[in-house]
């Protein structure tokens, strides 16, 4: 079992700069895929960005030059640092923590909320 804490959500002014945090604790071994994912209200859950144990790093095209994601291997934490956020930054946005090998598994934080709204 994997177990994701996230913290640094709330609300910001369209412009403005958030960082999410993302602790994992638990089977955090082998090769895997730590990342965060959105859902604003009506809409599907999106990628957003993912960052492999390897430091592979994917954005979703509607962040990219706008959020950075990285990772504290010796606090098993992933970070998401939101810059220039626009209103349709506003979701809830969901840890994601994905083992590869040598066994799968998919494991989910409990989500924070952005709100970006002046």
């Amino acid at each position: 079992q994997v177990q994701l804490v996230e913290s640094g959500g709330g609300l910001v002014q369209p412009g403005g700069s958030l960082r999410l945090s993302c602790a994992a604790s638990g089977n955090i071994f082998g090769l895997y895929v730590m990342g965060w994912y959105r859902q604003a209200a009506g809409k599907q859950r999106e990628l957003v960005a993912t960052i492999t144990n390897g430091g592979n790093i994917d954005y979703a095209d509607s962040v990219l030059g706008r959020f950075t994601i990285s990772k504290d291997n010796a606090k098993n934490t992933v970070y998401l640092q939101m810059n220039s956020l626009k209103p349709e930054d506003t979701a809830v946005y969901y840890c994601n923590f994905v083992r590869r090998s040598p066994n799968t598994g998919t494991y989910w934080g409990q989500g924070t909320q952005v709100t970006v709204s002046s």
